[in-house]
């Protein structure tokens, strides 16, 4: 895909929020309705951190965009990007608006990306031709960052080196690998079988308001009358 077309765009981190997680709330939650309140209950609910992908330099925006489009659907709250040579794109058309609802974060290198997931308790997995483990086995370890490769070269040396251990997924037909949005899919679907929501109450409620955020047109203008009026108020 050519990487000048109209449709990609390049992956961020999400800015920080404008107010405070309850102002924001107050503002916006009354304002939406009844059944968008309850998704966003529900998705809050069941978002998950134990699991995190880690795209290595992936150049294909559709792979991008479709590894984004699983994990959001599987209820990963984090993607992590190491940067290459080439920026992070991504298809608007396949990605669906799912970057706006998980956290992506960016690495400039491998090591600096390693370095902080195990601050953080994850094991590193890769995948290999002759992994020591299934896909399966990744749903008991507590926290599991697993890495997608560039679609040309792979994972990196130097991440295969970092890592704590590979796994692979069986194949019985002739092809040797998957392409990296499947093997992506796969893998999260196995990884969070039985797993449920672990964010904390605090994190929680970060995510409601940028939530709501997300889900009203406007909202900042929304939320700007609304701390007008406050003021107001208390004047």
């Amino acid at each position: 895909m050519r990487r000048d077309a109209p449709e990609l765009f390049e992956l961020t981190q999400e800015p920080a929020l404008p107010a405070e997680p309850a102002v924001i709330r107050a503002a916006i939650e009354p304002l939406l309705s009844e059944e968008r309140k309850q998704r966003m209950r529900q998705v809050i609910a069941l978002r998950s951190r134990a699991v995190v992908p880690v795209l290595d330099r992936l150049i294909d925006p559709h792979n991008v965009a479709a590894v984004l489009r699983s994990a959001e659907a599987f209820g990963v709250h984090e993607v992590h990007l190491i940067q290459g040579e080439e920026p992070f794109l991504a298809s608007r058309r396949i990605a669906q608006g799912t970057e706006r609802w998980v956290d992506v974060q960016r690495h400039a290198s491998a090591e600096a990306c390693v370095r902080a997931l195990r601050a953080r308790g994850y094991r590193i997995y890769v995948a290999t031709m002759d992994g020591e483990l299934g896909p399966d086995a990744l749903a008991n370890e507590p926290r599991a960052a697993v890495v997608f490769g560039n679609e040309h070269e792979g994972v990196s040396p130097e991440l295969r080196r970092l890592a704590d251990a590979s796994y692979t997924i069986p194949m019985r037909g002739f092809v040797q690998s998957f392409n990296v949005s499947v093997a992506a899919a796969l893998t999260l679907y196995a990884a969070t079988r039985g797993r449920g929501g672990d964010l904390s109450p605090a994190e929680q409620e970060l995510l409601h308001a940028r939530y709501c955020m997300l889900s009203m047109p406007r909202a900042d203008e929304v939320l700007a009358e609304h701390v007008r009026r406050s003021a107001d108020e208390r004047a």
